[in-house]
């Protein structure tokens, strides 16, 4: 089982916001199997060890990296924290703090000394997180199932849900005439499911209010169109699950799930796509990596477009947003994209970690504006 904490968009902004003369930024590929932890835990020592060795050629004194080495020594002791493991464990440390968080995506390998955190990776869990809800919805039965990437589904109880159709109308079968008379065959059938669908909606509101995480619906006609006529979830799928949800598993929802979040990701990204061609032709819309360098400076980015594996050494002038490119990776050069995401971030763009393929104009990095700058 995967055990994840994804930091959100507060603690992200503070790692973005933070400052200090020695900040140590690692990212280790952990496994969620105990029997793998050895490995993750001598892997870490021997980053902390780089590290240091990165402190240490910049010009910065050894003592001064002990307060480090000791709260990660202490990390790689306890052995609980490491019985408990994803697919990433992501490290932030300075010489007074320590954080970590465990990231079902598989990154790199990857250990930064500077004077600020490196935030980059952590972005691609959260800008297509692979998570959603699904409502396996039949006459006999409903569930809401909880989907995470790379984490087996979980069913989330609920308090009010009823069981199923005939108990959410207080008759033992929704083909029954109701004590009245009124209501019979197939026209009295949809007026106790819209009933039905009317109670899970219900049922939900609390839970999924403030959420923004996709809703997909599982479940065969007429139900599922019934449903949708009286949902209520602003973020419920068009896209549904076929088939009848009683004979299907929650592995196998999921697994279904998956796939039409995939359908879903690559449509916003096309439209995205789309709408960054449209913008560059009326200025809007840049490419050049020192182009994006200077609006992210000046907060004019409003999403932000960028390579998760493209790395370009250097910096960036914090007044006039001009990029200075090195040769080499080191304490002082902690990366020109890495910078542009986080002061684009810091100016609540909304950013895109994809990969290459993805981001328009073939460079690391390409923004659309607020304003022409």
């Amino acid at each position: 089982m995967l055990h994840i904490d994804i930091p959100g968009k507060a603690e992200i902004q503070a790692l973005a916001a933070a400052r200090d003369g020695l900040a140590v930024t690692i990212y280790l590929p952990t496994s969620p199997v105990p029997a793998d932890t050895e490995k993750s835990r001598i892997d870490l020592k021997n980053l902390v060890a780089e590290a240091a060795t990165q402190w240490t050629a910049s010009g910065g004194e050894a003592r001064a990296f002990e307060p480090i080495s000791t709260a990660i020594a202490e990390l790689v002791d306890d052995r609980v924290f490491w019985s408990h493991q994803s697919n990433t464990l992501a490290i932030f440390a300075t010489t007074g703090s320590l954080a970590t968080f465990r990231l079902p995506n598989r990154l790199s390998r990857h250990v930064q000394v500077a004077d600020r955190f490196k935030v980059k990776p952590l972005m691609r869990a959260t800008t297509f997180p692979q998570a959603s809800y699904v409502l396996a919805l039949a006459q006999n039965s409903v569930r809401l199932i909880e989907v995470a990437a790379d984490a087996e589904p979980q069913e989330v109880q609920l308090p009010d849900m009823p069981a199923d159709a005939a108990e959410s109308v207080g008759l033992d079968a929704v083909t029954r005439r109701d004590p009245s008379g009124r209501l019979h065959g197939s026209e009295g059938q949809k007026v106790r499911l819209r009933q039905y669908a009317r109670a899970v909606n219900q049922a939900m509101r609390p839970f999924l209010a403030g959420q923004a995480l996709p809703l997909i619906l599982a479940a065969t006609e007429p139900l599922a169109g019934i449903f949708r006529s009286v949902n209520t979830y602003p973020h419920l799928a068009a896209e549904g699950i076929a088939g009848n949800p009683e004979e299907t598993s929650n592995g196998d929802l999921a697994a279904a799930a998956r796939l039409v979040l995939n359908g879903l990701y690559a449509g916003e990204l096309a439209a995205l796509t789309e709408e960054f061609e449209r913008l560059r032709t009326a200025g809007r819309a840049v490419s050049d990596l020192s182009d994006v360098a200077r609006a992210a400076t000046f907060g004019a980015v409003g999403t932000l477009f960028v390579d998760i594996d493209h790395s370009v050494p250097g910096t960036v002038d914090a007044d006039s947003g001009v990029i200075t490119v090195d040769g080499t990776a080191d304490a002082n050069n902690y990366g020109v994209v890495d910078e542009v995401l986080r002061r684009s971030f810091l100016a609540d763009a909304r950013i895109l970690a994809v990969r290459a393929e993805d981001v328009p104009g073939g460079g690391p990095v390409a923004a659309m504006l607020r304003f022409a700058v």
